[in-house]
């Protein structure tokens, strides 16, 4: 298996070609052929932007060590939320352009934990939301636990968004799959979620929702495989924090 290439490697550049001079008509099926790698190019530069615009939040923050504006609380959540997003799509080209190999290893399950919560403690203290991770020592599975962190992290913000107070990570052999539970203390998942868990994903036009970061974990999960058993995701609100738990299988 070849290692996860860096986010910043140079991306395919189309063609150059000038918009003023294209006909739509005729040429629509070159503009369906070149879109999709100008977009990933586009979202690469919107990434470098965004790295750049999150270290300037970081000075700032610098500049108020003991009483921080609580407008910074918001800006550091959508900032994280956004390079999340841009990471997810330009994941999701190299994916469906054949341009992505799994990074398949033996991994320790509360190192991934561990990880996550000196990630995202930080920001969640400053929203009063305690993040705990619970896993035995010895737990083991065979994932790319880059994309596997990043796609709990991505969970976790979503949890982020409509807990109380407490999100639970979790981990445990089940059968033949390693489980992840991201858990919270929320009103729990609506009904007409949880009946279409494994639903079509697209926008949600009343709230805006692209559903882009579920997509990518059951996508992600799915590229994991061990012979004919696949990675998968579940939701219920089985939460014992009382919210709602979403659930990654990896076989």
């Amino acid at each position: 298996m070849t290692k996860l290439a860096a986010y910043k490697r140079n991306w395919p550049v189309s063609p150059a070609f000038n918009l003023s001079n294209i006909d739509f008509m005729a040429d629509s099926q070159a503009l369906t052929v070149h879109f999709p790698a100008i977009l990933a190019s586009s979202v690469h530069d919107m990434k470098n932007s965004l790295s750049n615009l999150r270290a300037l939040i970081t000075q700032l923050e610098n500049q108020y060590p003991e009483s921080k504006p609580p407008e910074f609380k918001q800006l550091e959540f959508e900032s994280n939320r956004l390079n999340n997003s841009l990471m997810q799509l330009l994941t999701l080209y190299k994916i469906d352009a054949s341009q992505f190999n799994l990074n398949i290893d033996e991994c320790s399950v509360r190192d991934i934990l561990d990880d996550i919560v000196a990630q995202q403690s930080n920001l969640l203290a400053l929203s009063e939301i305690e993040l705990i991770a619970e896993c035995d020592d010895d737990l083991y599975c065979f994932c790319d636990s880059t994309l596997i962190s990043n796609a709990i992290g991505t969970l976790v913000n979503n949890a982020q968004r409509y807990c109380h107070r407490k999100i639970l990570l979790s981990a445990k052999q089940e059968g033949e799959y390693v489980v992840f539970y991201i858990e919270d203390d929320g009103a729990g998942y609506p009904q007409n979620f949880l009946a279409d868990s494994q639903k079509t994903f697209g926008i949600d036009l009343v709230t805006g929702n692209t559903g882009l970061g579920l997509f990518f974990v059951a996508t992600i999960a799915k590229m994991h495989h061990q012979g004919e058993s696949y990675g998968f995701i579940k939701t219920d609100n089985a939460s014992s924090l009382g919210g709602a738990r979403f659930s990654l299988h990896l076989p």
